[in-house]
């Protein structure tokens, strides 16, 4: 019995057979979707709040807030000086400073090569920006922290630069303002860093003493030992909207209380309403409204001493 042969199939198509009429293959038909565009890097961010595209170049105009639903993105502590701050009137204080490895910590990389990379990154020193400053009218001793520095968290540098700065605006008879945003104390360096709640709390303490005000700006997030020393100690406490303020973070503490927290649990508009902080206060109105606090205060300490 003879098995019938079949003709082999052409590359990519089946052979045509006697008598039939060959097979065309269909062009494809378009999608009717173009191209996908590719947007640049460095020039558009979107928007988590309202998912807009923003160009860069109006978003830094904006001091980094959204125009369309006010969200605020992260601004380093070089942009929020110059922002508040009048032109060449800052005096840096302390800018050498740097955190040494003291406890030989060693985990996925050592503690100094964490700190060489973030230097790098930044251009900072450390998590912290002091100095004196003029804010419209008046000089102010001015703190600023950056959360692109290991997370702002406070080490001894942060805590002795903080602490200095504290103890030359109790020294010449100026208003103190800090601008907080951190995550906790730095675990890199232990008891060292703990320690640093009490020293500049108690700096705060002295500032009291004379009669001087002080300003707490809290922004996103701020949390943790920061939040539990100086970051709450202002005569005036304000926030950024919709910042995250508390010890320590939801989900923490929602598994120890095992308990559903409530809608806008440890937002700023939260603890507004619960008395911690006193004002809202968008980043672009931040420095007239500090000029305007800072005249009220400053007033009253006139008053105060023409009292004496």
């Amino acid at each position: 019995m003879s098995i019938p042969k079949f003709p082999r199939k052409a590359e990519g198509l089946g052979a045509p057979l006697p008598g039939d009429t060959p097979f065309v293959r269909k062009p494809k038909l378009g999608t009717g979707k173009g191209r996908k565009r590719e947007i640049p890097e460095g020039l558009w961010t979107k928007c988590p709040g309202c998912s807009t595209m923003l160009y860069d170049k109006e978003l830094d105009e904006q001091l980094k807030v959204c125009r369309h639903c006010g969200h605020h993105f992260p601004i380093t502590a070089r942009e929020r000086i110059n922002a508040l701050v009048e032109t060449c009137s800052f005096e840096e204080m302390d800018a050498g400073m740097t955190s040494v490895d003291a406890l030989q910590f060693t985990g996925v990389s050592p503690y100094p090569e964490k700190l060489a990379a973030y230097q790098k990154s930044t251009g900072l020193k450390d998590a912290v920006l002091t100095g004196i400053g003029r804010l419209g009218p008046v000089r102010v001793a001015l703190g600023v922290m950056d959360f692109g520095f290991l997370g702002g968290s406070m080490g001894a540098v942060v805590g002795e630069k903080l602490t200095r700065l504290i103890e030359a605006a109790t020294e010449r008879g100026l208003l103190l303002v800090i601008i907080s945003t951190s995550g906790g104390a730095r675990m890199y360096e232990g008891m060292f860093s703990l320690m640093q709640m009490a020293k500049t709390s108690a700096a705060l303490a002295y500032h009291a003493r004379e009669r001087l005000p002080y300003i707490s700006v809290l922004t996103h997030p701020t949390t943790a030992g920061v939040m539990a020393s100086y970051a709450t100690l202002g005569d005036l406490i304000l926030a950024e909207p919709r910042a995250m303020i508390g010890f320590a973070g939801p989900r923490v503490i929602k598994d120890t209380t095992q308990a559903e927290l409530p809608p806008g649990f440890q937002t700023a508009e939260f603890l507004q309403e619960r008395g911690l902080i006193d004002a809202i206060v968008p980043r672009r109105q931040l420095k007239e409204r500090l000029i305007q606090y800072a005249g009220f205060l400053l007033a009253g300490r006139t008053r105060l001493r023409a009292a004496r």
